[in-house]
């Protein structure tokens, strides 16, 4: 068992983070290095190839230790007896659980478990109890719930969820000759009806801004604005965009995604056919979705797509398992189709390359699952009790919306938000109170109770009170 050792005890890098313990060094694990290692974590890494944890532990100030997991005699040289957390995010699935349950048995630190197979993905809660797990991730399962809204009202390249359901943030591209072309952001709220939105975050010429009210709009911007899902809709309507979902899809592979986006998709009423080159696959999924229309044969086939109605679809979504073959087929569907296309990307290596080519809306996976446990983190060692409820990664992470839970006094309650002095580069986007969302004015309060959301491009925020300028 080989162990690499950063410069820092683990006293000295503890002071304000966690000690947590990541078992597996792929795509997810090492997403989850690259963002919470900069909030000052206490990190471990676990995992079988001693090539891929020097390479990790080389870039990041953290430790690495070369074994199985699912080892207690690895897990003991990790650190396990004082961790924080544990998140077991290997290939398989049966690892997975196997190294929660063994952290588990031993100590009392949290444990986050990757489960991707539809069988134990419909046993997700019976799992978590049983085993006592802090949380089960599916990062197929999430990437499929998030194309299935963006198929909902396919105008949107993005759409993020907040106060349960009630809110939600959307990035559309103001297109040639739209309303919204030379405007300032002050304007809308007189010329429009349905104004009812309040724009966050805008993109353009690759620089992210968080705009104040005399932000002049231009053709091209990448806008991301939050609103119910009425109000946004009426919004959309207004200024030009059809917002009716999609009626059919073409999905090209048949794996774990294609099954999940498969079935949210047919109970939403949308028509589905899937191209799956496996032939015993392709028997599997005419049993497990007989709605579906299932075709054997070779998705990045250009005749057999054409054949197939790629030109007439209105929908597609590649999810072969490889991003080049994915972002081929993506851009070959926006030469011959009109369709709405949805692509998943599985490693962000090359994420500002790929930022650059018309994808459409862009999946990834693994930010999904970070997010999630970045959330738990930050809430876990929040020492104010202030409940981090939502957290999600804009603009290639450059921009972060967290929705806060206040749940105690403090110099932010009862004060007019134009009386708060707000760090730089910030938005108070929402208030939920009682289930109804404020956009706010200056006027507004934040009061006990209430679900704040928060927009910025500061990261590391723990609690609502980090938003002030101290």
């Amino acid at each position: 068992m080989l162990d690499f050792m950063s410069s820092l005890t683990s006293g000295e890098r503890n002071k304000h983070g966690l000690k947590i313990i990541i078992v597996g060094c792929g795509n997810v694990g090492s997403t989850l290095v690259e963002q919470l290692a900069p909030e000052g974590h206490d990190i471990t890494i676990i995992d079988t190839d001693a090539t891929v944890v020097q390479s990790i532990t080389n870039m990041y100030d953290i430790m690495g230790v070369v074994g199985n997991g699912a080892n207690y005699s690895t897990q003991t040289e990790a650190g396990i007896e004082s961790a924080d957390l544990i998140i077991a995010v290997t290939n398989s699935d049966e690892l997975n659980l196997l190294c929660c349950t063994i952290a588990k048995q031993s100590t009392n630190c949290a444990a986050v478990a990757r489960v991707r197979t539809p069988d134990y993905n419909a046993e997700t809660s019976y799992l978590r109890k049983s085993l006592g797990l802090t949380m089960i991730l599916n990062p197929e399962y999430e990437a499929a719930r998030e194309a299935a809204r963006v198929l909902y009202l396919p105008t949107a390249l993005e759409i993020n969820s907040f106060a349960h359901g009630q809110a939600e943030m959307i990035k559309f591209k103001i297109p040639e000759y739209n309303i919204l072309d030379g405007k300032p952001i002050y304007s809308l709220s007189r010329e429009l009806t349905n104004n009812h939105i309040l724009i966050c975050a805008i993109e353009r010429d690759g620089e992210v801004y968080i705009p104040s009210g005399n932000f002049m709009l231009h053709t091209g911007d990448i806008i991301s604005f939050v609103a119910t899902k009425k109000n946004a809709i009426a919004f959309l309507g207004e200024i030009g965009f059809d917002t009716k979902q999609v009626k059919n899809t073409m999905i090209v592979g048949g794996g774990r995604a294609s099954y999940y986006l498969a079935k949210q998709l047919i109970t939403m009423g949308i028509d589905v056919k899937i191209i799956e080159q496996n032939k015993s696959r392709c028997e599997d999924l005419s049993n497990l979705l007989p709605e579906a229309i299932i075709i054997n044969g070779d998705g990045t086939d250009s005749e057999l797509l054409k054949e197939e109605g790629l030109e007439f679809a209105e929908s597609f979504v590649p999810l072969t398992g490889k991003d080049t073959e994915n972002v081929m087929l993506t851009l070959y569907a926006k030469q011959v189709s009109d369709a709405k296309v949805v692509t998943k990307i599985n490693r962000s290596t090359f994420k500002n390359v790929i930022a650059k080519l018309d994808l459409g809306s862009v999946v990834y996976p693994e930010y999904i699952t970070s997010e999630a446990i970045i959330k738990y983190v930050r809430a876990k060692k929040d020492s104010y009790n202030s409940n981090i409820e939502s957290l999600y990664h804009l603009f290639d992470s450059r921009v972060e919306a967290i929705e806060f839970l206040v749940e105690k006094k403090s110099e932010l309650i009862n004060v007019p938000l134009m009386e708060l002095s707000l760090k730089d580069n910030l938005l108070i986007a929402f208030i939920n109170r009682n289930g109804k969302i404020l956009i706010p004015r200056g006027q507004d309060t934040i009061q006990i109770g209430d679900t704040v959301m928060i927009v910025t491009t500061h990261t590391g925020f723990y609690d609502l009170e980090d938003i002030l300028e101290k």
